[in-house]
């Protein structure tokens, strides 16, 4: 398994939904700072987007709003 930890900031509230059995999914977008400029001198962000299922799912809808 691998593991990733990316700090940023919460671009949008997450959204849950269920899967047709009934599984919670949710999903949101994080904007990461790149640790270093670009050769003009500016600062450039990545958009991740993630997605967490069952339990993760309905804590992240729950407690992270923008």
């Amino acid at each position: 398994m691998n593991l990733i930890c990316l700090i940023g900031n919460l671009v949008a509230d997450p959204e849950l939904r269920f899967t047709s059995s009934g599984i919670p999914v949710g999903s949101f977008r994080i904007a990461v700072n790149r640790p270093f400029k670009n050769q003009q001198g500016e600062q450039e962000t990545d958009f991740i987007n993630i997605v967490v299922w069952r339990k993760q799912a309905e804590f992240v809808s729950k407690y992270f709003k923008k």
